[in-house]
């Protein structure tokens, strides 16, 4: 097998429909061990377990090989398994795993933190490394309510954050949410984010002057809004978990303004847009903005847990050593992973290359548009690209089941597009790793195509 189709930079090849015999009988296991908030199993939908993943490849457990536009939730965006990350986790293993956190740290806690100082915008200097995206959120916001004496946030619609107490507090699903209602931090209020398909104001842009934006101000200054105190506002760039929302382009300026005029923190969650995902190394610097804090994970080390939030010297200064620390904080594996996919993401080229695959995809999907009607709206940031599956055009309705079928069909055919949902659970969101080919690309629309074609003529 020559370079070119080693596993990696392969084309799909299915050996037994999934989910196949192997991921069936791990599924039993599962169910039988595991908590059952851990998987899909309680829903009724078995899991594709995976056996390996290299490049923009996946193998299952049943030998079934497929292109993944997801990343594996967009975290590997140097492909999975990128050689130069795995030995750098080989040599930082062998050597030293673990540190004791804030006491004694690793050497490589440092270099990390000056690293994300290079890349990061403006004064957003100063870093506290962490391990998953939730905590890094719930980082900003107790330093947010520290700093600014103030308690009370400002979150979006549709906007995802985290699961844990502090970060559900700000994410609005009432899916995770409702169980929890009474452990929910106090203090938060969530209001429209700049869902052009589906404003909420059913306003049309741009003659709406960005309304959505523009409404924060209001909640800031009209008195009895029911609003005070506010430390923060959190927001994402573009919207992930809730559709792959991309906002017009003066949105996040905007919000920004208000936000400095009020003396407002405002905290960008750049979990998923952060890396190259949006063609920059943050997805801000698409309009840019600097934000007092930014909040990143998943694609800091292209696979191995890690997270930061970054903010001011400044806004840093008014912790006490050790008031928010915790034992793996900076892990030392973490770090040389973080380091060696940062660098493959600078010395390949992968910023331009996130904008090259959106480019191509985004031509790719307008046409694809054009000939289905199931495809309400095609949008994108960067190699952040996604479509609404709708029942009609006309009256926008959601295509929920629609949408699975069509994953369905892709994933027999050797395309995981499983990243789906949204708000109305109708969004098929990409985010391949940016070392995907431009053989594998469209090889992957092409199997898209012909699943949205194949739903559409069972209707």
């Amino acid at each position: 097998m020559d370079a070119q189709h080693e596993l990696g930079s392969r084309l799909p090849e299915m050996r037994i429909p999934p989910p196949g015999p192997q991921s069936q009988a791990l599924a039993e296991l599962s169910g039988r061990y595991e908590s059952a908030t851990g998987t899909t199993i309680k829903s009724g939908a078995i899991p594709v377990y995976w056996d390996r993943a290299q490049g923009a490849n996946v193998v299952d457990v049943d030998g079934n090989c497929y292109i993944d536009l997801t990343a594996g939730f967009t975290v590997a965006v140097a492909g999975h398994a990128n050689p130069r990350v795995v030995a750098a986790i080989c040599e930082q293993s062998a050597r030293m795993m673990h540190s004791q956190g804030a006491a004694n740290p690793g050497a490589g806690r440092p270099h990390l933190a000056a690293r994300l100082a290079e890349i990061a915008p403006g004064e957003l200097s100063v870093s506290h490394i962490a391990n998953t995206g939730a905590e890094a959120i719930e980082v900003a916001l107790k330093l947010a309510r520290f700093y600014t004496g103030r308690f009370a946030v400002i979150a979006f619609q549709g906007g995802f954050h985290g699961k844990t107490t502090g970060a559900l507090s700000v994410t609005s699903q009432n899916f995770y949410r409702e169980p929890f209602l009474a452990s929910l931090s106090a203090g938060v209020t969530h209001i429209p984010y700049a869902y052009c398909y589906r404003c909420a104001y059913h306003k049309t842009y741009p003659d709406c002057d960005v309304f959505c934006a523009n409404y924060l101000r209001h909640l800031l200054e009209m008195p009895d809004s029911g609003v005070a105190d506010v430390a923060a506002v959190v927001v994402e760039p573009a919207q992930g978990h809730g559709g792959w929302i991309v906002p017009p382009p003066e949105f996040m300026p905007r919000i920004r303004q208000i936000c400095s005029d009020h003396g407002v923190l405002l905290i960008a969650d750049e979990v998923i847009t952060g890396f190259g995902r949006t063609g920059r190394w943050f997805g801000v610097e698409n309009f840019g903005v600097v934000p007092d804090m930014i909040a990143c994970g998943k694609g800091l080390a292209s696979g191995f847990p890690i997270s930061a939030m970054i903010t001011t010297p400044e806004i840093s200064s008014v912790w006490k050593p050790l008031q928010h620390s915790s034992t793996f904080m900076g892990n030392p594996v973490g770090c040389a992973a973080s380091m060696a996919s940062l660098a493959e993401i600078e010395e390949r080229g992968l910023l331009a290359r996130s904008q090259e695959i959106g480019a191509r995809s985004m031509t790719r999907l307008r046409a694809m548009k054009a000939e289905h009607p199931l495809i309400g709206d095609v949008r994108g940031l960067g190699s952040m690209v996604g479509i609404e599956i709708v029942r009609d055009r006309a009256t926008k309705e959601p295509g929920s089941s629609e949408g699975v079928r069509v994953v369905n069909h892709a994933l027999a055919k050797g395309l995981m597009i499983t990243n789906y949902g949204g708000t109305y659970h109708n969004v098929i969101k990409m985010a391949p790793p940016l070392v995907i080919t431009d053989e594998q690309l469209d090889y992957a629309f092409d199997i898209l195509d012909q699943s949205l074609g194949e739903v559409e003529q069972a209707l």
